[in-house]
């Protein structure tokens, strides 16, 4: 008969002999010991603390100036909201690894060279080369599908704004990654989301008491009345149409752009008598209706501006495009704008006056040298 030892009995010295690996926990593995997910997240959360506090503060500014209006309705409200801060974050991912992370690499790396921990001081000076190649780059590729390059202004303000918005998430994503490497507690990101929220909040809060208080207004398409329209609009190039009280309008020089086939729409002058409509019918007018029947001219204006400034325009070119043609109506008293022919034909008359002006004086001072001579 076998006797079963306690297991309380087993002395620690025979365990150890028997099967020493099964006591002992292998240390644990660090997945990035250099900070590259810590860095690389707290830079996405940084650039879209940004993206979405300017994107509020851009928001409260549209609403005091004229707009073309944004989404009526919660639902249609919240859907825009979330497909833009989905939009943010994708965005904020491909900026991360587009430049922040390289100019993390630069800083590093030039601090090793030199010998040196890679502090802030690196981080500063090495967004500002990333942005510059970045820039170069994309710079590069839009003149090449443009065949122009931009002036040189425009190159250097997209530089400096880049830089402006890479250098705050360079800067939190190299604290991140300093952390892991340190073996210090703490997540970088979850503060940086935390501090974005309260300054999105914050800059809510001062948005809705300006707006709440009256201090700043609600812009509101002016409220006109149908006599309100009637006069001359222009288009300050010479295109003019007069809108008269009884329906009835008169167009001389007004851009009618048409499709052409290829994609565009190229203006061609308009010059005839039709008929204009409010819109709607009844109630205040938010547009008009013209109708040109020797220019096929069939166009809706939308109503713009300020009550001493109204404004209608269409949209030209694709849906979304954001251009436009815009006519004003002018004050009484006032001139809508010289004829476009008329200058035309102006030009042309200063261009013969001045010629013959010239072949006049050729003739004169021709008369003139033999006299001189003969006086001589």
């Amino acid at each position: 008969m076998t006797q079963q030892a306690e297991p309380h009995a087993i002395s620690d010295e025979a365990t150890g002999d028997v099967a020493p690996e099964t006591t002992r926990a292998p240390a644990p593995q660090v997945a990035h010991p250099d900070g590259f997910g810590a860095a690389f997240c707290a830079s996405m959360a940084a650039l879209c603390a940004e993206s979405v506090v300017a994107a509020t503060v851009g928001v409260l500014v549209l609403l005091s100036r004229e707009h073309d209006g944004l989404p009526s309705g919660v639902l249609l409200a919240v859907a825009v909201s979330l497909g833009a801060l989905l939009l943010v974050v994708l965005l904020s991912g491909f900026v991360t690894a587009a430049a922040v992370m390289p100019a993390l690499a630069l800083a590093r790396r030039a601090a090793e060279r030199r010998g040196g921990p890679d502090g802030w001081k690196w981080t500063v000076g090495a967004v500002p080369v990333v942005a510059a190649c970045a820039v170069a780059v994309f710079g590069g590729i839009a003149a090449l599908g443009s065949l122009s390059p931009a002036r040189p202004l425009a190159y250097l303000l997209w530089w400096s704004s880049l830089t402006a918005v890479l250098l705050p998430a360079a800067l939190v994503a190299g604290v991140a990654a300093r952390r892991i490497r340190e073996n210090r507690a703490g997540s970088v990101a979850r503060k940086v989301t935390r501090n974005g929220a309260i300054a999105w909040l914050a800059v809510g809060a001062v948005g809705a008491t300006v707006y709440g208080t009256g201090l700043v207004n609600v812009y509101e398409p002016p409220r006109l009345s149908t006599s309100d329209l009637a006069g001359t609009w222009t288009d300050g190039r010479g295109g003019t149409v007069r809108l008269e009280s009884h329906g009835a309008l008169v167009a001389q020089g007004l851009d009618n752009y048409v499709w052409d086939g290829t994609g565009k729409d190229r203006p061609k002058d308009c010059d005839g008598s039709g008929t204009w409509t409010p819109l709607p019918d009844k109630g205040p007018v938010q547009g008009v209706s013209m109708r040109i029947g020797s220019c096929e001219l069939a166009r809706d204006w939308s109503l713009t501006g300020t009550e001493k400034e109204p404004r209608i325009f269409h949209e030209i070119g694709k849906p979304g495009s954001g251009k436009k043609y815009v006519l004003t109506k002018v004050a009484k008293g006032g001139h809508g704008g010289k004829n476009r022919h008329r200058n035309k034909h102006h030009d042309a008359v200063e261009r013969s006056v001045g010629s013959v002006q010239r072949e006049g004086s050729d003739h004169r001072g021709g008369d003139e040298h033999p006299d001189v001579k003969g006086e001589k």
